[in-house]
């Protein structure tokens, strides 16, 4: 009986709904267990393994990097490492950077700098959407779309890519949108599949957005993820959507294009085309602000316009891929071509990919199984693994395919 001088506390759970919600997703709770309990988490600081897994550096850091690095550090003035905004110099060397690659005449003032990608991805869909709006992203995904998206309060609602050419699926993205939906997020070279989606295809992407918007009298945003829009393989030339569709927010990290993800510093871009830019250049500082002062460290902003004129070996990276492709097609795995990224995406010889990935494992060669991309059937290589690795692994490969063949 309750103590009339106590009265009864109502108990709540000790958790936020959404941060429970969060913390429950099986992609992310499966990402955690491999990097902790697995047999890659417990062996992967072991010298002797071939480590396919993260897009983690295996060689040591180019050295002009680290004398970017190391110039920036030395202070000029007291104010050197004061609190940071968006520093004029980076932001002016990210918008001249983009319009070369993209041939688009982006503005200093339209580029948000953030800490690495994954901050730019966060703050545009809280710029764009409210609680309860849907955010349409394709099959296989980077595996930290779902956390993002539930962090802020919005439904992940998920379509398969076309299984043969490995591009979106617009009849599958047509059929997903909802009066609800607020954004659809593409990923292009994407992270697992190194597709470049073709500039035909994000034409008639712009186009079914412009048709779905009127029909639900509100806008649909388009969130660009461009990570490795520097990552691309045999001269390809890479399209972004913002070239087609001006309610485009481009989001980039320099984590890839340097092979240096400890070192966070990305960006949000508005393309000039966008309407109503004065209005969202007020939401997005207001944004920065609020997510907790996530403006780059002030030696990566001082780095930044320097950083913008290098990049890893991407031809290294091609010759990596080549030779894993020649080697891992003749031993019977079949996968395509990538275009661009860090990664082959491979059918795995068996339907379990968790088990067939620890087939590998068991001969130190470690990957991303499929489902951790809610792909199941299939394997992720990382082609940051050094050129030794790679070697070293061709014989793992070809006893794991046929260990599963039952040989």
């Amino acid at each position: 009986m309750a103590d009339n001088n106590h009265p009864r506390v109502v108990t709540r759970a000790k958790f936020s709904a959404r941060a429970a919600a969060v913390a429950a997703i099986p992609s992310l709770r499966m990402l955690n267990s491999y990097l902790s309990t697995s047999t890659y988490g417990l062996r992967r600081n072991d010298p002797g393994i071939c480590d396919f897994t993260l897009g983690n550096p295996h060689q040591m850091p180019p050295e002009a990097y680290v004398d970017t690095l190391r110039r920036n550090l030395t202070p000029q003035n007291d104010q050197w490492f004061a609190y940071k905004t968006n520093g004029a110099e980076a932001r002016a060397a990210a918008a001249a950077s983009l319009e070369r690659l993209l041939e688009v005449p982006f503005e200093p003032e339209d580029i948000y700098l953030t800490t690495g990608g994954f901050t730019a991805i966060a703050m545009a869909l809280k710029a764009v959407a409210d609680p309860g709006d849907e955010v349409i992203y394709s099959l296989p995904p980077w595996f930290l779309y779902e956390p993002i998206i539930t962090e802020a309060g919005l439904v992940p609602v998920k379509v398969r890519i076309n299984p043969e050419t490995f591009d979106l699926d617009l009849t599958a993205i047509t059929a997903a949108i909802t009066p609800r939906t607020r954004v659809v997020i593409v990923n292009s070279p994407n992270n697992p599949t190194g597709r470049i989606y073709p500039p035909t295809l994000l034409v008639k992407l712009a186009a079914l957005l412009e048709v779905a918007s009127a029909g639900n009298g509100h806008r649909i945003y388009l969130v660009s993820d461009e990570a490795y829009n520097r990552i691309v393989f045999d001269g390809t030339r890479f399209h972004s959507p913002a070239e087609y569709y001006p309610y485009t927010l481009l989001a980039y990290s320099f984590g890839k294009t340097h092979l240096a993800p400890g070192q966070r510093v990305g960006y949000l871009a508005l393309p000039p085309t966008m309407p109503d830019r004065a209005e969202m250049r007020e939401v997005l500082e207001a944004l920065q602000i609020s997510l907790g002062w996530i403006y780059p460290n002030a030696l990566l902003q001082y780095a930044l316009p320097e950083l913008e004129r290098f990049s890893i070996d991407v031809a290294q990276l091609q010759r990596r891929r080549d030779r894993l492709i020649e080697e891992l097609t003749a031993m019977g795995y079949l996968l395509h071509r990538p275009e661009g990224s860090f990664y082959l995406f491979v059918n795995s010889p068996i339907p379990d990919d968790v088990a067939f990935t620890e087939m590998l494992a068991s001969r130190d060669v470690f990957v991303l199984p499929g489902a951790l991309f809610e792909t199941p059937g299939f394997f992720r290589i990382s082609l940051t693994a050094n050129d030794q690795m790679v070697e070293r692994s061709l014989s793992g490969f070809a006893a794991a395919i046929t260990e599963s063949r039952g040989g």
